[in-house]
């Protein structure tokens, strides 16, 4: 069973993170303010391996399967109704994204950063509810 203690705690820094994101990145700045790009990339980088973090908690403590890549986290949750195929769809883009933020291989595409700041900071508290809609209480 998953603990959902921890899971809450996750939940709960998502939260934080997008309201420091919605409060501080400016979107129209990641371009040509070196703070601002760092700022929206390292905080978008955080939240999406929150939610990273807790799929595979649930996904390993209620024993749904062995993803082969972090991606797969999400299709598994998915299968099991933890989310919605298009929230579903969403978040493994995002992992694709938070991959090019760690690993640096490609350059960030600045247009999806300011993209997710505008549009996509929902998906992540969409991904929080779906969690907290699933988790006994």
């Amino acid at each position: 069973m998953t603990d959902a203690d921890l899971v809450a705690l996750k939940l709960a820094r998502i939260e934080s993170l997008v309201k420091e994101l919605t409060t501080f990145a400016k979107p129209e700045l990641v371009r040509t303010d070196l703070l601002q790009q760092r700022f929206a990339e390292h905080t978008l980088q955080i939240a999406i391996q929150c939610a990273l973090d807790v799929a595979s908690h649930i996904v390993a403590d209620d024993s749904l399967g062995v993803p082969a890549t972090n991606q797969e986290l999400f299709t598994i949750l998915g299968r099991y109704g933890w989310l919605t195929p298009a929230l579903r769809d969403t978040l493994t883009r995002m992992v694709g994204f938070r991959n090019v933020l760690v690993h640096g291989n490609d350059d960030v595409d600045l247009d999806v950063v300011e993209d997710a700041l505008r549009h996509r900071l929902g998906d992540l508290l969409a991904f929080v509810a779906a969690v907290r809609a699933r988790m006994p209480t």
